[in-house]
């Protein structure tokens, strides 16, 4: 799941807000993290000795490219200010125009994205019912008649 939206909210009560909408949007919970100061989330387990590096390591593994430095810093420094974190992990088109407009409806202080462009495996929630394996007509679901 390298796709990833992250939105910039002004405190911990408003992002769990957004995060229960996504739920209940249809998201799994798996695939949609909270981080705040509350509520560190992922970055609670990462190996570092606090909690700024946790923060910092953390969304380095959401945007680990050179460019995508600054969405790291940005983050980190909104959680220890006392803002919160919505990351969400869309899978296909639908999923992620649906959840850039949840993020956006809750006018977020900033949003970050990576690689909403290269799911090409992801196709679950997409409008293109091609089939993703090539030369592929039909896939059997069980034993069929001789």
């Amino acid at each position: 799941m390298s796709a990833v939206l992250a939105a910039l909210f002004p405190s911990h009560q408003i992002a769990v807000a957004v995060r229960t909408r996504l739920v209940e949007d249809g998201f799994p919970t798996d695939r949609v993290e909270l981080a705040s100061r509350q509520d560190p989330g992922h970055a609670d387990v990462v190996p570092a000795k606090d909690i700024a590096d946790k923060l910092r390591l953390h969304f380095r593994q959401l945007f680990p490219a050179e460019e995508d430095a600054e969405a790291t810093e940005v983050l980190c420094r909104g959680i220890l200010e006392g803002r919160a974190v919505i990351a969400v992990h869309p899978r296909g088109d639908i999923e992620t125009q649906r959840a850039r407009e949840i993020l956006e409806q809750a006018d977020p202080v900033e949003l970050r994205a990576r690689d909403l462009d290269k799911q090409p495996m992801e196709r679950a929630a997409s409008p293109d019912n091609q089939t993703i394996i090539p030369n592929v007509r039909k896939i059997l679901l069980g034993p069929g008649k001789p």
